[in-house]
């Protein structure tokens, strides 16, 4: 049996400069994401990663019955938690190049790009065969990561993936292959709309 796979990736709030950190939603985020609730396929079970701004879009997309799934969580960022790249950049170049250049680098601590890649695809290979259509709120790294596990690319790959807050990837995949599927909008979704088998 096929799993068709939803990954969408969290609303982000509006105006506000990047930090590696979770975030709460603004309205205009939140309003957003409830606009895109329609156009999203069908799916048998739900995740959210445990990120107050996850758990916010699945909320908003008016989601019920969502399950926490941690695999799905952020990258832990360590002692850089809470810090712009700029500041990141500024403070210590040396480290924070080797972090955007070597997967295997984790200067602050904490995950790894190589980390991450490996986690994620843990979870899509765990994913029973007879899973259906699932759909899940995750963080930008892990759609990267999804992408990256269906093209078996490098993880050097990892930050030449721009992946936008509300975009979708759509996977499909038996046996612990996946396929990457392509579409131009939610309405199109390659997944199908929930009628056929």
């Amino acid at each position: 049996m096929t799993i068709r796979l939803t990954l969408l990736c969290a609303a982000a709030p509006t105006g506000r400069e990047v930090r590696f950190a979770d975030t709460q939603l603004d309205e205009r985020a939140l309003r957003q994401a409830r606009a895109a609730a329609g156009s999203l396929p069908a799916a048998t079970v739900r995740y959210a990663a445990p990120s107050q701004r996850c758990w916010q879009t699945a909320e908003a997309l008016g989601w019920d019955a969502v399950v926490t799934e941690n695999s799905l969580r952020d990258v832990d960022m360590g002692s850089w938690y809470g810090r712009t790249p700029e500041e990141l950049a500024t403070a210590d170049i040396a480290a924070f190049t080797a972090w955007l250049s070597d997967p295997e680098a984790a200067p602050h601590g904490g995950e790894s790009v190589a980390d991450v890649c490996r986690r994620v695809s843990d979870w899509l290979d765990a994913l029973p065969a007879d899973a259906g259509r699932v759909a899940a709120v995750v963080e930008q790294a892990v759609a990267r990561v999804a992408v990256i596990r269906a093209l078996a690319a490098p993880p050097t790959s990892f930050w030449r993936i721009d992946v936008p807050p509300l975009s979708a990837v759509w996977l499909t995949g038996r046996a612990g292959r996946w396929n990457l599927r392509m579409g131009t909008a939610f309405a199109d979704s390659p997944v199908g709309d929930g009628k056929d088998g």
